[in-house]
């Protein structure tokens, strides 16, 4: 089963939560709705309520709480982008200017801050405490993820259980979200849902390590932004750790000056560290591990086309070239 033949199994579902999304930034305020609209239908992957949508039928959901929980979870990666966005000033996003270089920073941070507290209402509406437990927990895990990477940045001494913790914070902590309220609106047992929020963090890993691995590897017009940005903002992610404990020392050297300082000036000869290292066979071992855990997780809910569907979104994911 392909991307395209997982989407069309949920689509129906899919488009309501596009619809839900719509709805939540339709408000009175024009600024609200063209910054988080120029985001939103940039061409974004969805992976994360499609993620939620494909657990809840698996988890045979009968109602429609898992339509605005899938709008919840992308509206709140739509304000974590937003606000990335401004504190790497990056000026590219899925082949798009940022919402910072179009509308500013004081704009983009903003509307961040009410994307952030709409998906609270929403929550609200739900009337469901262990789902709003654990969303209010991710979204400050997420934060803390992001002052974490900030503390970490420029940093070429990091270890790799560091660059782990911050993936995981950034990352796998609202995919672990998407799964874990998926089964607890279904309301599974405690060991069920352990397994979903299993399944969903080792997929988020695995999903993030790709992306780290086409930032040095990628097409740029596939993948949507330039490559190397994650060097140019002082990123130590785990191909570069894992080239820069096994490289030379005139390429150490090279690599450390170009993580302190954020610069893509030595980038050919960077990539070029990493090919020789087989950095990049190294994150993708990495990935294809903690994907074998998330399909394992599945082993303990029942048989259907959903799983199998599953199964195939972390096949996905680690395969993919943007």
């Amino acid at each position: 089963m392909n991307i395209a033949e997982i989407r069309t199994l949920v689509q129906t579902d899919m488009q309501r939560v596009e619809d839900a999304i719509d709805m939540q930034l339709k408000t009175e305020r024009d600024l609200i709705y063209q910054l988080s609209n120029h985001l939103i239908s940039s061409g974004g992957k969805r992976i994360r309520p499609l993620l939620l949508v494909l657990c809840a039928q698996a988890l045979n959901y009968q109602g429609n709480a898992h339509i605005e929980l899938g709008a919840i979870i992308e509206l709140i990666h739509t304000a974590t982008l937003i606000h990335d966005d401004v504190v790497d000033d990056s000026k590219l996003r899925r082949g798009r200017k940022t919402t910072k270089e179009i509308w500013g920073n004081e704009a983009s941070v903003l509307v961040g801050d009410f994307l952030y507290s709409r998906t609270f209402q929403m929550m609200v509406k739900l009337q469901n405490l262990g789902v709003m437990q654990v969303i209010a927990d991710t979204t400050n895990v997420m934060a803390s993820g992001e002052v974490l990477q900030l503390m970490n940045r420029n940093n070429p001494d990091i270890t790799e259980q560091d660059y782990l913790d911050v993936i995981y914070y950034k990352t796998a902590s609202l995919f672990e979200a998407a799964a874990k309220s998926s089964a607890l609106i279904s309301e599974q047992p405690e060991t069920i849902t352990t397994y979903m929020a299993d399944y969903g963090k080792n997929l988020g890993i695995a999903f993030q390590l790709i992306d780290d691995v086409l930032d040095y590897s990628a097409d740029p017009q596939e993948l949507g932004k330039n490559i190397g940005d994650d060097l140019a903002e002082g990123k130590t992610t785990l191909p570069l750790l894992y080239a820069l404990r096994h490289c030379s020392k005139e390429q150490q050297q090279t690599i450390r000056i170009a993580i302190k300082d954020g610069s893509l000036d030595s980038l050919p000869k960077i990539q070029q560290a990493i090919a020789t290292t087989q950095a990049v066979a190294y994150t993708q071992q990495r990935a294809n591990h903690h994907a074998q855990l998330a399909c394992e997780a599945l082993e303990n809910i029942p048989s259907s086309i959903y799983r199998d569907a599953l199964i195939a979104l972390t096949e996905f994911a680690i395969s993919r070239n943007t």
